[in-house]
């Protein structure tokens, strides 16, 4: 089956880095929050619900802007709020995580947060993303069972936990049988059909090619790397296209995240025309991970990778 058809227009501005990604109600609200006005803040998190990875992917958003001081504001004016406490926990977390607050405080928000909704995978989410940046591997290990526990396919969680796992041996080059590709593998096949976590094997290649190119052991330059064409990364490479041509599931949140990870493995294992076709379905959504992999500016990588994956696709069709 070809790839779909790509329609945009090759200019400077014709893509954005908002991590809002498409959704647009979510990006209002973000950018209401960061001038004070938390009510649509609250409005969006109600209608969410319990999707779980929407309510997840929303949370990480508004959590960057709110760690300004407005979740702070909100939970005061509003200490009986659950998502009050939820965005709280996930503001202090992205503090900590980046060093601007203490991590203590910020794990104790998540265990407040997380005992007002038991049910609810966030809290945990936001554990994750703490112990990711300054926890053990034990305590990365306990908030993804966490969040596995109350929603198996955690989109967020199990795209954090590749990261983690391919952080570990760095060692002094690639091993096949390394435990971040075992996860992926394992998590793939675990999901129902149709799952968007087809995609997790090759979010794993791609997560440990940046810590190798970052250890010195893979070339800095993704181009120069052989590891988009091993046996096992074309493997996962086919079966994620696979995934994409026939999944009907195309509102899931995060999906522009999947598709960005697919086409930059696909443009530097050298399958233009199907790196030309995801570039389409991107269209204005460029992510900056994986596109700054490793150290590399975002937006210049995405739009080099994109020319050329159009060019050299639209003229092999």
């Amino acid at each position: 089956m070809p790839p779909p058809p790509f329609r945009f227009s090759l200019t400077r501005n014709d893509f954005t880095l908002d991590p809002a990604l498409d959704d647009t109600a979510l990006a209002a609200a973000r950018d209401a929050m960061a001038l004070g006005r938390w009510s649509q803040a609250r409005a969006l998190l109600a209608k969410t619900g319990d999707d779980w990875d929407l309510r997840g992917h929303r949370l990480v958003v508004l959590g960057e802007v709110a760690a300004n001081g407005w979740a702070q504001d909100w939970l005061l004016a509003e200490p009986d709020s659950v998502d009050a406490a939820t965005l709280h926990a996930f503001a202090s977390v992205l503090l900590a995580a980046r060093g601007r607050g203490r991590p203590e405080p910020a794990r104790e928000a998540c265990l407040a947060a997380a005992r007002l909704v038991p049910a609810d995978p966030s809290p945990w989410l936001a554990m994750l993303i703490l112990a990711r940046y300054t926890g053990t591997d034990d305590e990365r290990m306990r908030a993804f069972d966490q969040v596995r526990g109350r929603h198996r396919e955690h989109h967020h969680a199990h795209h954090l936990m590749a990261a983690c796992l391919a952080e570990r041996q760095k060692g002094d080059g690639d091993d096949p049988f390394h435990e971040v590709y075992e996860f992926a593998e394992w998590a793939a096949g675990e999901a129902p059909p149709g799952s968007p976590l087809a995609v997790l094997p090759v979010v794993a290649h791609v997560e440990r090619y940046r810590v190798l190119a970052e250890a010195g052991h893979e070339p800095h330059n993704p181009a120069n790397s052989d590891q988009w064409t091993s046996w096992r990364a074309g493997h996962a490479h086919a079966a994620a296209f696979s995934w994409w041509l026939d999944w009907d599931g195309r509102d899931h949140p995060r999906l522009k995240v999947d598709l960005n990870f697919l086409a930059y493995a696909k443009f530097h294992e050298g399958r233009m025309a199907e790196a030309a076709g995801l570039f389409g379905s991107i269209g204005r959504n460029a992510t900056r991970i994986p596109w700054s992999y490793p150290g590399r500016d975002p937006e210049k990588a995405f739009r080099a990778a994109r020319t050329t994956a159009v060019g050299l696709g639209a003229a092999g069709a």
